[in-house]
């Protein structure tokens, strides 16, 4: 079946699939420009018989997505107009339950600085010689003055093998700090010093009514600066205004919530819920997994680099192993197919890389929630399959949530909450939760016990009393 052709040629019939189909997107809100583009997508999806079944049209969408020159923008576009050709105009039965969604998030490309790739593609040069310091009487330019406090910023933290998160929040807070430095103090932060940090502080809390741990954040990005950048090592600071308020407890779900929401899921993100919840694992280590880090036999998953840098083990759920092996047996069908066609690749850091020239195309390194497109690495221009965005897995979350009519904040860490509050609720030591979470200290882990169904004594309501 080919509902359109190419071009239009003179004299021949438009099909009437054709004509609904250019109605149609007349009165969407798509661009005159992108309109001939919907249509080719539209003939390009039927030619490939997509519209015969869903199995089609996902085989349809991985062979896109193998394509090296296709950016994500178009392959949601491509998406976008077979969803607007099946339910709109042919009105196909599957059509109106498939995950048009979900499809369409999977192909969102990380961006240059995106923690995972932004160590690569955001190069510091070593400091040698030394970038001259200027002195207090040299007339700075505040924008070269940046430039070079954050170079030298990113490159000691580098040096210090510090986490890709943490340089990005210290270089976000020190870029703010050293703006209102010469803004409001009319000085650069290494001639303001420390009392720099107590104006800025105050700042946060008068001007901006940070919380709390907002207020703490921005102090630990400029202490870091004033200690190992400028070498100012011994520092007090005086009259500093906190900032109001206390910290809330974390928003948790009950298992009947947990359930509903999982419901309104689709693979592959119900399968990565499902391991937020199930592992306790952060969002970002559940989309950064791959293939080697599952043992079956074992029945764990290795977590490496989590937050703070540090690897730890935790338990595989049972109840999930055969979702889990469907899922890389379908994984490594899609792996193969792409090693067909030279484009078996995966992201990698370089230095192992450098190391293992060929590890990228070996299936142990596969992402276990890989992108449905490949894309250039934001540096090396290497093509490779980068994991699911973590923005496309807190949005379908999001939508879950509401779907399932839950009245709570909830977000993808409420997974993680959840688990830690289920287990405390169901007897499990406190040590052993907080060994499963990577808490550094247990009393990150005691703040669980303040949202268990029956804190402390669990002392009756007056109103339930007869």
């Amino acid at each position: 079946m080919s509902l359109f052709s190419a071009h239009e040629q003179p004299g021949r019939n438009i099909s009437p699939a054709r004509m609904k189909f250019i109605h149609r997107i007349a009165t969407l809100p798509i661009k005159p420009g992108s309109r001939d583009y919907y249509l080719h997508w539209a003939e390009s999806w039927t030619k490939a018989r997509g519209h015969q079944s869903p199995e089609r049209t996902q085989e349809y969408f991985d062979a896109l997505g193998r394509s090296a020159h296709l950016a994500d923008w178009q392959y949601r576009q491509a998406v976008d107009a077979a969803r607007v050709l099946a339910c709109d105009v042919l009105t196909i039965a599957w059509a109106s339950s498939f995950d048009w969604r979900g499809l369409s998030d999977q192909s969102r490309s990380l961006e240059p600085d995106h923690r995972t790739v932004a160590r690569e593609s955001i190069r510091v040069r070593a400091n040698l010689p030394p970038s001259p310091t200027p002195t207090p009487e040299q007339v700075v330019d505040a924008d070269s003055e940046l430039k070079r406090l954050t170079d030298s910023l990113r490159r000691t933290i580098r040096i210090k093998n510090m986490a890709m998160a943490t340089e990005e929040t210290y270089v976000h807070w020190n870029c703010r700090f050293i703006r209102f430095c010469f803004q409001r103090l009319g000085q650069s932060p290494e001639v303001a010093g420390p009392p720099a940090i107590t104006a800025y502080l105050d700042f946060l809390a008068l001007e901006c009514n940070v919380a709390p741990t907002t207020q703490k954040q921005a102090l630990n990005a400029m202490a870091f600066l004033m200690k190992n950048v400028l070498g100012i090592e011994e520092f007090t600071l005086d009259h500093l205004t906190p900032a109001r308020g206390q910290r809330r407890p974390p928003v948790v779900m009950t298992r009947e919530e947990v359930r509903a929401v999982l419901a309104h899921l689709e693979a592959p993100w119900k399968l990565a819920a499902q391991l937020m919840y199930g592992s306790g694992l952060r969002l970002m280590e559940a989309m950064r997994l791959r293939v080697k880090d599952l043992d079956f036999g074992q029945g764990t998953i290795t977590i490496h680099d989590g937050k703070g840098g540090k690897h730890r083990v935790v338990t595989l759920p049972r109840a999930l192993e055969e979702q889990l092996k469907q899922h890389l047996s379908r994984l490594r069908e899609k792996h193969l197919q792409d090693l067909a066609v030279a484009a078996g690749d995966v992201h990698m850091p370089e230095a192992l890389l450098r190391k293992w020239p060929n590890a990228s195309r070996e299936w142990c390194w596969q992402y276990i929630f890989a992108s449905a497109t490949l894309c250039p690495h934001p540096r090396t221009g290497r093509i490779a399959r980068h994991h699911l965005h973590e923005s496309s897995m807190q949005r379908q979350l999001k939508d879950a949530v509401r779907k399932a009519g839950i009245p709570k904040r909830a977000t993808c860490h409420t997974m993680r909450h959840s688990f830690a509050t289920h287990l405390l609720e169901s007897g499990t030591d406190i040590r052993t939760v907080q060994s499963l979470m990577g808490h550094a200290s247990v009393e990150t882990t005691m703040i669980y016990l303040h949202v268990m169904k029956r804190p402390g004594a669990g002392g009756p309501s007056p109103l339930d009393l007869s």
